[in-house]
Parts: C-alpha cells; structure tokens; sequence
C-alpha cells in the first residue's frame, strides 16, 4: 500500500474519530486497510467511549430459542467491553453471522479463569440453554496463572493437564474447594457440552501486546499448548487464535500493532476485537467440515480460511 494511499485513508476516517461513527468508518474497512488506518490514526486517539457494559448488543444478546446458537465461553478478552478504546472479540464476532438463521450468544465474563467460571456458576448456567446442534467456543487461559488462594481474585487454576487437584480454605468465598488443573476444567466443559449434543471447540488465547525482538508473544505460559493438547485428547477441534493473530501483528510490525492497545498490553480496542474475531471466523472455515458454513453473513463469507 502507497503512503498517499495510506494517507488518505487516515484523513478519511478522522473526521469520524469522535463520533459513533467512528467504529463503522473501521469495520466496512477490508481488515488489513482498517489495521493500517488505526495505525496512522494512532497520535489521535479518540476519548473513552461511554460505558456499555451493562448495554449488551441487541443482536447477540440472548440465543433466540427458534435458531441453533453459537454460545461463547471466556474471559475479558471475548466478553462485551467499553466501546472502541476496550472491547472482547465476541461483540463483533456476532458481524460475521446472519442473525436470521444463528443466534450468536457471548456469554463470557471478564475477570475470569476456567475455574471460577466454573466455580461461580457462569458455566452451568450457560451449558443449561445448550441444544443439540449449538456450537460452544471455549476459551480461557489469560487469567488462569493467578494466585489459587489470596483475598483478592483467588482464580489460579493447578498448571497443567492431568488430574493433580489442591485442598484450600479459600480466603475469597470462605468455602472449602477442590481446585483442579487448567486441563480437567477445560474438561469437564467439554464433556458436559457433548452430552448435551452440543459441539465444543477450544481455542488458543488472544494475543497480547508484548514483544521481544520484533516477536510478538505466542505463549502466555504453556495454556495454548495446554488447550491443544486437551482438544486432540477429547477429539474436538482447536482453533489457534494464537497463532493466527500473531503472524499478522508480526507482518503488521510492532509499532501499528501498538495503535489497537489502548488500554493495556492485554485488552485491545474495537478494532483488534474484529481482528481476533476474523480469525477465529478464519479457523471455523478451515475445519472439516466446516460447523458454521451455513451461518455466514456476507462479512463472514468473505473471510478466507485459514488453519495455523
């Protein structure tokens, strides 16, 4: 792409910066044009949306009963966000379906861990509403390193995929608690979404702005291997979200990619929401058969697939 090119798709969308429209100016944008003009926009970062968290998508609010559901499972990472300075990849993931014939459900919660989703009940809420034929994404990881025991969050899972387990007192809820490994929680997912008739799918973590030598970080400890050995174990699908978001920061470079990371080195704006979401959209339409071909809005069918 030519400078003047890129220039003027920059001068293009800054009249927008300030208004709602700002978001829509990005997202009609094919991906990669978009991710540039982020980047050229970068010196003039819009001010904080208003707070929608309690303002949940009309589109993608609850799984309408009449259609088959796409149910998301996960942390801050995919759940609804602030507006474009801070969002999770499941809000505009909902863009890439035709919500006529599936009803996109994003049921994560920030803050959370494969175990306390579990703990909290967030999980057997979410897995009573599952049907035979719905797709369930899972993803954790992020928040998983915690500590097991503090008075804080208390979220750690055990590292690791076998059945090693940890006896506390916990100091946050005042219960006693059997905490499990990072593995058998991802586990006890799946098969309760199986035997539901349900297909679960597991995914690799979202990226984070890290770096090191024009690396970007493709292993926040060893969850992604974790979550792809748990998948090939149980014999369902692993799409690496990983992986496939990263070669694209790497070919983007680490100062453009700095223009997505508003808030932190682990929440991304809108715009890195709709990125990691086209991947995960790029590795549904790489598996075989492909479980949300007959779902795809125009956005979605115009995403090439892609495994990694």
């Amino acid at each position: 792409m030519t400078g003047l090119f890129k220039n003027n798709i920059v001068s293009a969308c800054l009249p927008f910066m300030n208004r709602p429209q700002f978001t829509r100016c990005f997202l009609t944008l094919p991906l990669g044009v978009a991710l540039l003009a982020a980047a050229g926009c970068a010196q003039n970062t819009p001010p904080p949306a208003p707070d929608l968290a309690d303002k949940p998508p009309a589109r993608a609010a609850a799984n309408n009963t009449n259609l088959p559901s796409i149910f998301v499972a996960g942390d801050s990472t995919a759940a609804r966000g602030k507006g474009e300075v801070q969002q999770g990849w499941a809000v505009p993931f909902a863009d890439y379906f035709d919500l006529t014939k599936v009803s996109i459900v994003n049921a994560a919660r920030g803050g959370r861990s494969s175990r306390t989703f579990v703990t909290e009940g967030l999980w057997d809420d979410m897995a009573a509403r599952f049907r035979a034929g719905d797709l369930v994404l899972i993803q954790f990881g992020i928040n998983d390193p915690g500590a097991i025991n503090d008075t804080s969050r208390a979220r750690g899972s055990v590292p690791g995929t076998g059945e090693e387990t940890q006896e506390i007192d916990n100091l946050l809820t005042k219960k006693h608690e059997v905490v499990h490994t990072y593995g058998w929680y991802l586990r006890k997912m799946i098969s309760d979404t199986k035997a539901k008739g349900a297909t679960p799918i597991l995914l690799g973590l979202t990226i984070r702005n890290v770096w090191k030598d024009g690396k970007v970080e493709r292993a926040y400890g060893r969850y992604n291997q974790w979550a792809a050995e748990v998948a090939k174990t149980a014999g369902v699908p692993f799409l690496n979200v990983t992986g496939l978001v990263a070669d694209q920061f790497e070919a983007m470079g680490e100062e453009k990619v700095k223009a997505i990371y508003i808030q932190d080195h682990t929440h991304f704006s809108l715009v890195g929401a709709d990125l990691h979401a086209a991947a995960v959209v790029a590795g549904l339409k790489a598996l075989a058969p492909d479980p949300a071909a007959r779902f795809f809005s125009a956005k979605g069918a115009a995403v090439r697939p892609q495994a990694n």
